[in-house]
C-alpha cells in the first residue's frame, strides 16, 4: 500500500516554497496579477512535497507553473526548478531520469525562445538545470555504491558465518568418528572378555554364566548400533578404521615426523604421567599435532616446543613456535577442531602470541576420569 502522506522534510520544504509564493503575491511589486500568481504557483509549490514519489509529474507541474506566472525568471518558482532537477537525477535511473530532465528542460528552453533567446541563455540553462541534475545523479550513484558495499559486506559476513558453522559441524563429525572407533574398540573388548570369563565358569555357576551371557549380548548389540552410527557419521568412501586411534604414547613418533620435515621440536613433560581415558588421550595427541602442523605449514617457524604438565586435576598441553603466528582456519579448520575437542571434556583453550613472539596454543583438559 502506497503511503498518501509525503515525508516530513519534503512537506516542510514544500511549505517554505508556498510561503515564498504567497509573500511574492502579497508584497511583490513586480507581480502583475497577484491572485493568478497565487492560484497557479501555490499548488505547484505544494506538489514539491511529493517530488520524490512522482518526480516527473511534479517536474511537469512546476515547469508549467513557472512558464505561466514567471516567464522572466524573477520569482521562487525558478528556484523550485533547481530542486526538481536535482530530484530527477537523485531519484530516477536512466532512461527515466533522461525523460524527466527533458520534461523540465525542453519547455524551459522553449520559454526562453519565446522571450528572446540569447546564446548565453543556453549555457545558463544547462548550468541552471543540468548542474543540479548532475549532482543528483552523482549522489544517487554514490548511495548505490555504498549500498552495494554494505550488501557485499553483509553477504561476506553471512558466508563467513556459514563456513564457520560448516567447519564446526565437520570437525564435530570427525571427532565423533574418531570417538566411535575408540568406543567400538572398548565395547569389543568388553564382549570378548565377558565371553572368556563366562567360558571359564563351572556348571555350578549357571546363574553367573547367564548374567555374563546377558552382558555379552548387550555389548554385541551396542557394537552393532555403533556400526549403524558410523553409517550416519561417515563421509562417502569412509570405512571403519582398523588401526587404534593414536594417543600421547605416539607423541615421540609424531615429533620425529615433524623434525624430519624441517621443524625443530623440544618436548618437556612435567609432573607424574598418568593413564588418560582413550578419548582424552586422543584429544591431547590431536592438540599437539595441530599445534605442530600450524608451526610447520602456516607459521613459517623454525623451532617449536611441546610442553605437557600433569597437574593434580588438569593436563595442560602447550605448543609454541617462533614463527609469524597462525591464522584461524589457515590450512583448514584445525584450531576449530581443537576447541571442539577441548570443549567436549570441559576444558579451555587459549591461542595467541607467545611470551617470546611467535604463536602459542595452550589447552587445559580436566582429568576427572582418570583410569
Amino acid at each position: 500500500m502506497v503511503r498518501s502522506a509525503p515525508p516530513v522534510g519534503d512537506s516542510l520544504l514544500a511549505g517554505a516554497f508556498v510561503v515564498l509564493v504567497v509573500a511574492e503575491s502579497v508584497f511583490g511589486s513586480t507581480v502583475r496579477t497577484p491572485v493568478w500568481h497565487a492560484l497557479v504557483a501555490v499548488p505547484a509549490m505544494a506538489a514539491l512535497a511529493w517530488r520524490r514519489r512522482w518526480p516527473i509529474a511534479v517536474a511537469a507541474v512546476v515547469i508549467g507553473s513557472n512558464l505561466a506566472v514567471n516567464p522572466e525568471g524573477q520569482f521562487s518558482t525558478l528556484l523550485a526548478l533547481v530542486l526538481v532537477s536535482f530530484t530527477l537525477g537523485a531519484e530516477l535511473v536512466p532512461p527515466r531520469s533522461y525523460a524527466g530532465i527533458a520534461v523540465l528542460g525542453v519547455p524551459f528552453l522553449a520559454g526562453m525562445v519565446v522571450e528572446g533567446l540569447e546564446p548565453s541563455d543556453v549555457a545558463a540553462a544547462i548550468v541552471f538545470l543540468g548542474g543540479p541534475f548532475a549532482v543528483g545523479v552523482g549522489l544517487r550513484q554514490r548511495s548505490a555504491r555504498l549500498a552495494e558495499v554494505v550488501a557485499r559486506a553483509d553477504r561476506m559476513e553471512r558466508e563467513q558465518q556459514a563456513r564457520a558453522a560448516a567447519a564446526v559441524a565437520e570437525e564435530r563429525a570427525r571427532i565423533a568418528r574418531e570417538l566411535h572407533d575408540i568406543v567400538s574398540h572398548s565395547i569389543s573388548v568388553v564382549a570378548i572378555q565377558t565371553q572368556a570369563v563366562r567360558r571359564r565358569l563351572g556348571p555350578e555357576q549357571r546363574r553367573e554364566a547367564a548374567d555374563l551371557a546377558a552382558v555379552e549380548t548387550t555389548a554385541r548389540q551396542a557394537l552393532a548400533e555403533m556400526r549403524r552410527l558410523f553409517g550416519v557419521l561417515r563421509k562417502d568412501g569412509d570405512s571403519p578404521s582398523l588401526a587404534p586411534q593414536p594417543g600421547l604414547g605416539e607423541l615421540d613418533r609424531l615429533v620425529e615426523q615433524v623434525r624430519s620435515a624441517g621443524l625443530g621440536v623440544d618436548v618437556c613433560v612435567e609432573g607424574e604421567r598418568v593413564d588418560l581415558p582413550p578419548g582424552m588421550d586422543l584429544a591431547a595427541y590431536r592438540i599437539v599435532q595441530e599445534g605442530l602442523t600450524n608451526a610447520l605449514r602456516h607459521a613459517q617457524a623454525g623451532q617449536a616446543s611441546v610442553r605437557l604438565v600433569y597437574g593434580e586435576t588438569t593436563l595442560t598441553v602447550t605448543v609454541a613456535d617462533n614463527g609469524r603466528g597462525a591464522q584461524e582456519g589457515a590450512g583448514g579448520h584445525g584450531l576449530v577442531g581443537v576447541r571442539e575437542r577441548v570443549a567436549l571434556y570441559g576444558g579451555s583453550v587459549v591461542t595467541g602470541p607467545g611470551p617470546d613472539g611467535g604463536f602459542q596454543l595452550e589447552a587445559s583438559l580436566p582429568m576427572r576420569e582418570r583410569l
